[in-house]
C-alpha cells in the first residue's frame, strides 16, 4: 500500500464518505481546471481525479495535471479510459480493469500498454475494478460494456466479490457521466456486505438525498464530475453535499 492509497484510507476514517470531483481533461479548460480546484479544495475534497472515458488528447491532459499539481495540496489520481490517460506528474492513478467490458482490450490489453508509463511516471497504482452499471452513457459505449441493469444488485456484488478474490483493493461502480439515475443504494449495500476494500460510487450524484443515501449504504467516497461542469450554483451544491455526509452512520 503507497502514500495516496494510505492517504485515502487515513482520511475515510476521520469521515462517512469522501468525494472525489472529476476534472475531463477535454472539457474544462486550464484555467477553469484550476479555478475548480481550489474551489472543491476549500470544500473539502479529499482527490481530483483527472481524465474520463472520451479524453484522448495526451498533452492537453498532462499539461492540466502539472498545472493543478502547483495549485492544489489534495492528491491528483489518474482516471484513464484509454493508454492516453497515463501522464506524468499525478500521485496516483486508479489502475482499472473494467471488468464488465465484452471487449479484452478494456480489461486487460490496454492496462499492459500503460503499465510501463505508470512505472516510468512513477504513479501509485490503486488497483481498481471498474464496473458499469447501466447504459447509454459514454463509459458504457466506449467501454464496450455488458451492462448490469440498477435492479441487479447481486450481480455487482458478484463482480466485486471477484474483484477482491483476484487482489484488487478498489471497486469502483460507475453509472457514467450526466447518468439520468445514479447506483441505487441497494445495490451499494448489496456490494457492501461482500467487498472488504474501497468502495467508490459515481455518476447521476446532484444532490444531497442521494449522496446520503449511498453513504449510508456504505460507499466510501463519492465521484461527482458532470454536476461541476454543466449545472449552475453547483459548488453551493457540493458544498451541501459535503456538509450532508460528514456524520452518517452506516
Amino acid at each position: 500500500m503507497g502514500k495516496i492509497e494510505e492517504y485515502l484510507h487515513a482520511s475515510r476514517k476521520k469521515k462517512s464518505a469522501l468525494i472525489f470531483v472529476l476534472i475531463d481533461s477535454e472539457v474544462s479548460k486550464i484555467r477553469e481546471s484550476v479555478t475548480l480546484a481550489k474551489s472543491v479544495e476549500k470544500i473539502g475534497a479529499s482527490a481530483i481525479l483527472v481524465g474520463g472515458s472520451s479524453a484522448t488528447d495526451q498533452i492537453e491532459m498532462a499539461q492540466v495535471v502539472k498545472t493543478l499539481k502547483k495549485s492544489i495540496k489534495i492528491p491528483i489520481i489518474l482516471f484513464p479510459g484509454n493508454v492516453t490517460g497515463v501522464v506524468p506528474q499525478a500521485d496516483a492513478i486508479l489502475f482499472s480493469s473494467l471488468l464488465n467490458s465484452e471487449n479484452p482490450y478494456y480489461i486487460t490489453q490496454a492496462q499492459a500498454l500503460g503499465a510501463p508509463s505508470v512505472l516510468k511516471f512513477g504513479l501509485e497504482p490503486l488497483p481498481t475494478a471498474y464496473i458499469i452499471i447501466g447504459e447509454g452513457t459514454t463509459a458504457w459505449f466506449v467501454g464496450a460494456a455488458r451492462a448490469i441493469p440498477f435492479d441487479k444488485a447481486g450481480i455487482a456484488a458478484a463482480y466485486s466479490l471477484a474483484a477482491q478474490f483476484l487482489g484488487m483493493r478498489f471497486v469502483y461502480l460507475e453509472a457514467g457521466s450526466g447518468a439520468k439515475q445514479s447506483v441505487k443504494p441497494e445495490m451499494v449495500r448489496a456490494v457492501r456486505k461482500v467487498f472488504k476494500g474501497f468502495l467508490i460510487v459515481g455518476g447521476g450524484i446532484r444532490d444531497v438525498n442521494t449522496a446520503k443515501e449511498i453513504v449510508a449504504a456504505g460507499a466510501d467516497a463519492l465521484v461527482i464530475g458532470t454536476m461541476l461542469e454543466r449545472e449552475g450554483n453547483s459548488l453551493k451544491r457540493l458544498a451541501e453535499i459535503a456538509n450532508s455526509i460528514k456524520n452518517i452512520k452506516k
